[in-house]
C-alpha cells in the first residue's frame, strides 16, 4: 500500500493534479486556500486583488507581528473595491475550490486547514473524495483518524476553533494507526518557522493523544519551515508533511 500525503496546497493546481501519481490513495491535510503568498507577493487573493506592494505591506506587518494594524490597514483596501468584501473573498475561494478540488485523485482523503472554508467544500467534492474531520477510516488495512483545522491566534484564520472543541475532536477519533492532523503536536521543535521567525500554535491535545494512545506514526503540516521536520515520542513518529506549495513533491508512506 502506497499513500500520498499533502498539506498546504494554497492554490497549486498543478502540483496537486500530480500528488497521486504512483500511489493507491491520497491524503490531503488542508490548507487548500491561497490568500497570502509569503514567497510571491503577486500571487494569492490579496496579492491579486491589491497587488504585490500591498502583499509586501502586509507580509512585513505580520511578521512584526503587528496583527492589529494589518487588519485596520487592509480594512481599508477592502472597502475601496466598493463591494462587499465578504462576497468579494467567497467569490475568489470559490474559483481556488473549483480548480484544486477538480484534478483531485480516487480516492482522496481530506481534512480541514486552518485557511479552510468547510462550508464551502460540499459544492466542489468529487465522489470519490471522503472529507473526515474528528473521524476515523480505514485505509490499507490501517486505521487513519483524521483532525481538522487549527487553534486561535492573533492571525484570526477561516478556521480557528477552541481548545476545548479541538480536544473533543481528538478524543473523537481515539486510538489510531495514524493520526493525520493538520496542526502538529505541541512541541517547541515541530512548531518554529525558521523563516517566518515565529512559532506556530500546535495542540496538546494531539501530545497528549500520542502518550495515551501511542500511534504509529502522526503526520501533519501547517509549519512550513519547521526547525524540525520530524522527532519521535516513545514509539511514534512525529513527521511534518512538507509546504506542498513550497517544493510540489508529496510524502510517500508504503506499508
Amino acid at each position: 500500500m502506497r499513500v500520498n500525503v499533502v498539506s498546504d496546497v494554497h492554490g497549486s493546481v498543478e502540483a496537486l493534479a500530480r500528488a497521486g501519481d504512483g500511489a493507491d490513495a491520497l491524503v490531503c491535510l488542508g490548507d487548500f486556500v491561497l490568500f497570502l503568498d509569503y514567497d510571491d507577493a503577486a500571487a494569492g487573493i490579496f496579492g491579486r486583488l491589491f497587488g504585490a506592494d500591498a502583499a509586501d505591506r502586509l507580509v512585513a506587518l505580520r511578521t512584526a507581528r503587528r496583527f492589529d494594524e494589518a487588519r485596520e490597514w487592509s480594512r481599508g483596501l477592502w472597502a475601496s473595491l466598493g463591494e462587499d468584501p465578504r462576497a468579494v473573498m467567497e467569490r475568489e475561494i470559490r474559483e481556488q475550490y473549483a480548480a484544486l478540488f477538480g484534478v483531485l485523485p480516487d480516492p482522496t482523503y481530506l481534512t480541514y486547514g486552518n485557511v479552510d472554508v468547510p462550508h464551502l467544500w460540499p459544492d466542489y467534492l468529487k465522489p470519490g473524495s471522503t472529507v473526515l474531520d474528528g473521524e476515523t477510516t480505514v485505509i490499507g488495512g490501517k486505521t487513519w483518524g483524521f483532525v481538522g483545522g487549527g487553534l486561535q491566534t492573533p492571525m484570526r484564520t477561516p478556521y480557528e476553533i477552541d481548545d476545548e472543541t479541538y480536544a473533543a475532536k481528538v478524543a473523537a477519533v481515539g486510538a489510531v494507526d495514524v493520526l493525520a492532523c493538520h496542526i502538529p503536536p505541541d512541541v517547541p521543535e515541530l512548531l518554529y518557522d525558521v523563516t517566518a521567525r515565529r512559532f506556530e500554535r500546535g495542540s496538546s491535545a494531539v501530545l497528549d493523544a500520542i502518550r495515551d494512545t501511542s500511534p504509529e506514526l502522526v503526520l501533519f503540516g501547517h509549519v512550513h519551515n519547521p526547525l524540525q521536520a520530524r522527532i519521535r515520542i516513545g514509539r511514534t513518529e512525529c513527521v511534518n508533511v512538507g509546504h506542498f506549495r513550497g517544493h510540489g513533491t508529496p510524502y510517500a508512506l508504503e506499508y
